[in-house]
């Protein structure tokens, strides 16, 4: 469990340092660069969202336009 605990705070201590230097690079506040990287998740993830929602759409209006008619007559 040690080991674990260990990792994580190897991890989070770099991943912070990463956000760090770039701030320090961009010339602002690591906390905004921190807020930048979770908005920007947010935004992605709910993009994929709407594509598969309008791919869904497009699918059910797609069998809506060509439905399976047996004769000439069912017009």
């Amino acid at each position: 469990m040690r080991f674990v605990i260990k990792l994580k705070y190897l991890f989070e201590k770099q991943g912070f340092h990463i956000a760090s230097r770039l701030a320090e690079k961009l010339g602002m506040r690591a906390n905004n660069v921190r807020l930048f990287f979770i908005y920007i998740s947010f935004v992605t993830a709910g993009l994929w969202f709407g594509v598969y929602l309008t791919l869904g759409f497009l699918i059910k209006l797609k069998d809506l336009v060509r439905a399976k008619r047996s004769s000439v007559f069912d017009l």
